[in-house]
């Protein structure tokens, strides 16, 4: 039932540029249900090896009856996709050939009503990937300062009433804490001028996700992991990521230019004197967009951004 809810997203774009070939060492950072990972591994044979990282542990264990046909060498780690420098340097000290990053909150998450995610069901405030992390999101619209709650949401949600909704949320939280999803989502609603809701998205969604993206430190992990692990691919390897909203797909357009750079000497010198040579090669300009044809046959794609690059040295 798992996997045939679950639709992975650009399928065929990641595919293309990720481009895996028998024998060869793929990493799904962001393994999930193991719907890209399926695909990739489908192209790697019985000489491949296929490495997934997910924070959620019950994802891996779909993952792995979803790659139950695998012949070659499959490794799953239930870590936070931040710690692939270390992951490889373990289990793939040669290096990859591959590296794919879906990011956001999975299928999964999202249908679980009782982990959170959804400001379209009641539920408890959690929103943990990590179910076994401490640190969930009632604990943080229950103990952050009015200040903090106005920077998360406008910074990680694009919020324009950022400073209101912080505003209505301590008020709130004085009365009698915030433990459930509906509970909210009415601060929200109630923070949002009416005229300013009867139109966009759902009112909650800006700050669903930037409670979601605190809790999780997605950010920092993000650039953690696009560091190292550009650093673990074999010359000629491939990354791809795919992000879903402004903030994530400003980290790896930058990321991506700064390791594509030939010098990295201080602007105010003007003539290189590093000697340095480009890293990576940008095979996306661009960011690709999914087709018309998938958003209309997936809705989750819409706001999805791939990127990717081919490793130099």
């Amino acid at each position: 039932m798992e996997e045939v809810r679950h639709l992975p997203v650009m399928p065929t774009e990641v595919l293309q540029y990720l481009d895996p070939q028998p024998g060869e060492v793929m990493v799904d950072g962001t393994i999930g249900l193991g719907g890209h990972a399926k695909l990739i591994a489908t192209r790697l044979g019985t000489a491949g090896v296929m490495i997934g990282i997910d924070q959620d542990p019950t994802a891996l264990a779909i993952a792995r009856k979803n790659l139950a046909f695998f012949s070659g060498k499959l490794m799953l780690f239930h870590d936070n996709f931040r710690n692939i420098g270390s992951i490889l340097r373990h289990s793939c000290p040669q290096g990859s050939n591959g590296l794919l990053l879906d990011l956001g909150v999975s299928s999964l998450q999202l249908d679980t009503g009782e982990r959170g995610f959804s400001y379209q069901q009641d539920a408890p405030l959690d929103m943990r990937m990590n179910p076994k992390q401490k640190f969930s999101a009632a604990d943080l619209v229950n103990t952050y300062s009015q200040a903090e709650l106005t920077r998360i949401i406008r910074e990680y949600g694009e919020e324009r009433w950022a400073s209101r909704i912080a505003r209505f949320i301590v008020e709130q939280r004085a009365k009698r804490p915030l433990v459930s999803t509906g509970q909210l989502v009415e601060v929200v609603k109630a923070a949002i001028p009416a005229g300013a809701r009867r139109t966009g998205p759902h009112p909650a969604r800006r700050t669903f996700q930037a409670i979601r993206i605190a809790v999780n430190r997605e950010l920092d992990a993000l650039q953690e992991a696009l560091n190292a692990g550009i650093s673990a691919l074999q010359p000629g390897g491939r990354i791809v990521v795919i992000s879903f909203h402004s903030l994530e797909d400003r980290i790896v357009k930058n990321t991506f230019r700064q390791r594509a750079k030939a010098c990295h000497c201080p602007p105010e010198i003007p003539i290189c004197q590093c000697g340095g040579k480009p890293e990576l090669k940008i095979l996306t300009p661009h960011p690709v967009l999914p087709t018309a044809g998938e958003c209309r046959n997936n809705p989750r794609s819409r706001s999805a951004k791939l990127r990717a690059a081919y490793k130099l040295v």
